[in-house]
């Protein structure tokens, strides 16, 4: 996720590593707090992929700032994990949400809508935190009142995800 964190924002614009930071920290920080350790080599690789140049700038103050610029090549790996997520960027909830905060960047509303359309066949399969002979467990066979309000946290939240997931793949494809 660090990664299209990263070519994300430098779709956007050319940042500063410590800009890149903030706006990753913001976006997922809560969750998962990104560290120089993690962001610097992350950066490093997608140069050496030829995906981001750095170019020096001068700074507010007296030391130059190193900017961080998207290439075409950079551009073409961001659009195909837009169109490609991972199976991990649609079943993790924290993972999907970065895949969100990116998506509108897809240019195609049929292209959007198939991603959307891979969460919700997702979200439609069976599933739970808690399984018992092999088969999920619902809130009615929950006796622990706090695995209880896992789960029904858990179901209000899949059917407003499933909710929004509905009418904005056909608004999509409505659009397109």
């Amino acid at each position: 996720m660090l990664t299209l964190c990263i070519l994300g924002f430098l779709n956007e614009v050319p940042l500063h590593a410590y800009d890149l930071r903030a706006r990753i920290s913001g976006l997922s920080g809560h969750v998962r707090p990104v560290s120089d350790g993690a962001l610097y080599p992350a950066i490093k690789r997608l140069e050496v992929a030829g995906h981001l140049t750095r170019h020096t700038e001068p700074g507010e103050r007296a030391t130059p700032r190193q900017v961080l610029t998207l290439t075409e090549s950079g551009r073409a790996e961001f659009m195909r994990r837009l169109r490609e997520p991972a199976d991990l960027e649609i079943t993790d909830r924290n993972s999907f949400f970065i895949l969100l905060a990116f998506l509108g960047q897809l240019p195609d509303p049929a292209d959007q809508a198939r991603v959307l359309r891979r969460r919700l066949a997702f979200m439609d399969e069976p599933g739970s935190y808690f399984y018992e002979d092999g088969r999920p467990l619902r809130v009615r066979d929950m006796t622990d009142r706090f695995r209880r309000g896992m789960l029904q946290l858990a179901d209000a939240t899949s059917k407003a995800d499933r909710a929004w997931l509905k009418r904005t793949v056909g608004e999509l494809e409505g659009d397109s």
